[in-house]
């Protein structure tokens, strides 16, 4: 089964607008999550509630993405993302000034519920892209996330070194934003659909069931591969000022460091999947991301342990976008692009999924063990992909080892 063609500048311009989509989403949730003790300040809310609120955040995401599953039967994905992204920058403005802790909690469910559509439908997009070029593209989108994650945590940081409030913080970069993702939105390629006319209805019915049982393995990999990274920007302070010594400044390092290398992983990822193949790509970093857990455990100094975080970024890198890229490829071979954006849709969850369960899993195993043990069991989880890694395998077409041309001529 293959996907109509699309001119190669369309092409060009949807990957562009994407990307800068995916910067935006990186940046918009940096700023959110690392003010959270600020947010928390703001609003009065205790140490005892303050899980609650954190908690709704991804549960409340994942019904947007089951949401987005049964939207997208009947709505473009890029209309969807055009319809969202607004809204989530929106609430991230309204989380830093509005005047009481349950408006917060209702902009902060507002900021779940629409950035579960957004990520699903932001990576329904990106796998049709990628189908259509025919090579490895995916990860470069989550590189724009990446350094929209350290473009936005560097915005809080100035805020919080200037002592700047929620309301101006956020304000002025919501209104440059904003204004932004609605451009950016005109030139979103869904899947070729162009080729197809605008009406969808009738479509849903010709859905074949895609059954979750044969995408279980990419949905544990995602899961693990959330547990590593939620490890990593909720533990890695704690873990080398508490474990290993370090004073409070370097202690903010390793998450920096971090999100820099995950950000260069992403960046020479493609190009790894387009020479090796996306199974050998995710078998290395597996192994690379396993290494950094067992490097983090075994440090007997901080700057060893920093070490074990910039492993960490690489080899984490590559496992979300493959993942989801593996998903779609899978469905869309099998049953065609209404089922590609199931499968991404389903898979999404699991993003979320392994976000709760990180956390709280590392602190628990830390107090009742000890924190260099519980660095072990992420890694434990991590190593599992090497079990699942052949179903990152093309099952019909091969996507970036070389031996496929691209379907569209003329694209970038």
């Amino acid at each position: 089964m293959t996907a109509p063609r699309v001119p190669g500048a369309q092409l060009r311009h949807g990957r562009v607008s994407l990307a800068l989509s995916f910067f935006i989403q990186g940046a918009v949730f940096a700023l959110l999550v690392t003010r959270i003790p600020a947010i928390q300040d703001r609003y009065g809310i205790s140490d005892g509630l303050l899980p609650v609120f954190l908690a709704a955040v991804p549960v409340l995401a994942g019904v947007g993405s089951v949401v987005t599953e049964q939207l997208v039967k009947r709505v473009r994905p890029g209309r969807v993302l055009r319809a969202v992204q607004p809204v989530v920058c929106l609430a991230l403005a309204a989380v830093g000034s509005v005047g009481s802790m349950a408006q917060a909690a209702v902009a902060l469910a507002v900021f779940g519920l629409t950035v579960g559509a957004l990520d699903a439908s932001m990576n329904m997009l990106g796998v049709s892209l990628q189908r259509a070029y025919g090579r490895s593209i995916m990860l470069g989108f989550h590189a724009a996330y990446s350094l929209g994650g350290i473009v936005g945590a560097s915005l809080a940081w100035a805020g919080a070194h200037w002592k700047l409030s929620l309301a101006l913080l956020y304000g002025p970069v919501v209104a440059a934003l904003v204004p932004l993702t609605l451009l950016v939105g005109r030139w979103f390629v869904d899947r070729g659909r162009e080729a197809q006319g605008d009406s969808e209805e009738g479509t849903a019915g010709a859905v074949v069931p895609l059954a979750m049982r044969l995408l279980v393995p990419l949905c544990l990999v995602m899961a693990f591969a959330y547990i590593g990274d939620s490890t990593v920007s909720n533990w890695s302070a704690k873990y080398l000022q508490d474990v290993l010594g370090s004073s409070e400044q370097l202690a903010t390092v390793p998450y920096n460091v971090y999100m820099v290398t995950t950000l260069l992983g992403r960046v020479v990822g493609d190009l790894g999947v387009r020479r090796f193949g996306a199974v050998a790509v995710v078998r290395a970093g597996a192994v690379v991301a396993a290494g950094g857990f067992a490097v983090v455990a075994a440090a007997p100094v901080a700057w060893a342990g920093m070490a074990g975080f910039t492993l960490l970024g690489f080899g984490l890198s590559v496992l979300v976008p493959q993942t989801f890229a593996a998903a779609g490829r899978y469905a869309f071979e099998r049953h065609g692009p209404e089922a590609a954006d199931m499968a991404v849709a389903r898979l999404n969850i699991f993003n979320y999924v392994g976000f709760l369960i990180g956390s709280p899993l590392v602190g628990a195993l830390g107090d009742v063990w000890s924190y260099r043990g519980a660095m072990l069991v992420p890694m434990a989880l991590v190593l599992v992909t090497l079990v699942y890694a052949r179903s990152f395998g093309a099952p019909a077409a091969r996507y970036g080892d070389g031996h496929e041309r691209p379907r569209t001529a003329d694209v970038g």
